[in-house]
């Protein structure tokens, strides 16, 4: 049997021939489009949606640390067109500093600011020698130890536990309070203190002669004012915000230790981001924590100011003979605990301070 094409025309044969290849090739392209389009646009609507970064900390907005992480907000957002963009989640409204680390392992929080004090107990003893009292006259010893060397060779040990180290941040030094003036080593006999989970300063509590109790910051203010606790060491401007002033009547300025923060960011939500985008979060970070350590010491000066004015709690101040007493009677918690921080990162921290 002869094929109808074979009868034709060789013109009329080539035409259908270019034809049918036209058809097939047009029916591939479709195919392929209609494939393409739907990909293309939901990684076009991947793209236009915003990097959302959840940071919780534990206190008021109106201390160091909460204006810290505010500006760090303003300043993400701006540099990337809001292409990044920052929820923050204070005064332990997302999760509170006893359950905010594990949070993070779980991946429901991005950034965190736990008080050093918190790394202890996840495997990271050397950082407790921030906890040590006394190790600090001046915020510059501070400084030089957390923006140099030793500061950094500590943010990097907190990979092995899946969290990025960004910086430091300062809340200032802590004064005890209690419903009585704490001016000798015998006045805190007998008192249960409210403590951060830390060794270190569970043993300087004892020391004294008082009762460490390990409570969570969002607690503390209810434990004073039920008497679950008699006292606490805090930065004046945690004591002002958190209205300790209504439940202590004394706060004796002693700066025996100081508070600060590590800025983390969870290690698996690091390793996502773009290149470009670490960048953004780490310069918006250093910036953030720059302004932000430069106005701690004002606003804690500004909080003494702000409880002179209420007359709720009287404010005593040491005298250098106090001082050397109490310095004294805390002096076996470096004794004591010199092994659990390491020998190797308290010569590290001496070095450092003496070489200024």
């Amino acid at each position: 049997m002869v094929h109808p094409l074979s009868q034709a025309p060789q013109h009329f044969r080539w035409s259908s021939v270019v034809g049918l290849h036209v058809l097939s090739i047009l029916s591939l392209l479709f195919l392929l489009w209609a494939g393409y389009v739907p990909a293309a646009m939901a990684q076009a609507q991947q793209i236009s949606e915003p990097v959302r970064i959840r940071f919780s900390h534990v206190v008021a907005e109106n201390t160091p640390k909460g204006q810290t992480a505010l500006r760090f907000k303003a300043l993400l957002e701006e540099r990337t067109q809001g292409r990044m963009r920052v929820d923050i989640y204070p005064n332990a409204k997302l999760y509170s500093d006893r359950d905010e680390m594990e949070a993070m392992q779980l991946g429901a929080v991005e950034i965190l600011a736990p008080s050093l004090s918190k790394f202890g107990r996840l495997g990271f003893p050397e950082f407790e020698l921030f906890d040590l009292p006394f190790l600090f006259a001046t915020q510059a010893d501070v400084r030089r130890i957390t923006e140099g060397g030793l500061g950094q060779a500590l943010l990097q040990r907190l990979q092995r536990q899946h969290m990025v180290g960004l910086g430091f941040l300062d809340n200032g030094f802590k004064h005890m309070s209690a419903n009585r003036p704490l001016l000798e080593p015998a006045d805190y006999q007998g008192l249960r203190m409210r403590v951060q989970s830390s060794r270190t300063i569970a043993r300087q509590m004892r020391a004294l002669g008082a009762r460490p109790v390990d409570l969570p910051f969002s607690e503390t203010r209810r434990a004073l004012g039920t008497g679950v606790v008699d006292g606490t060491e805090n930065p004046i401007s945690n004591f002002w915000t958190q209205h300790m002033h209504e439940v202590q009547t004394d706060l004796t300025l002693t700066g025996h230790g100081f508070l600060g923060y590590a800025i983390v960011v969870s290690a698996p939500f690091w390793k996502n981001l773009s290149h470009q985008q670490r960048q953004h979060i780490q310069s918006a970070m250093n910036d953030a924590l720059d302004w932000g350590n430069s106005v701690a010491t004002g606003q804690n000066e500004e909080a003494l100011r702000a409880l002179q004015v209420t007359g709720k709690t009287r404010i005593h101040s040491l005298t250098p003979e106090q001082r050397t007493r109490l310095r004294s009677t805390v002096q076996p918690v470096w004794d004591d605990l010199g092994h659990r921080i390491g020998s190797s990162w308290l010569q590290m921290a001496r070095d450092t301070q003496s070489s200024q």
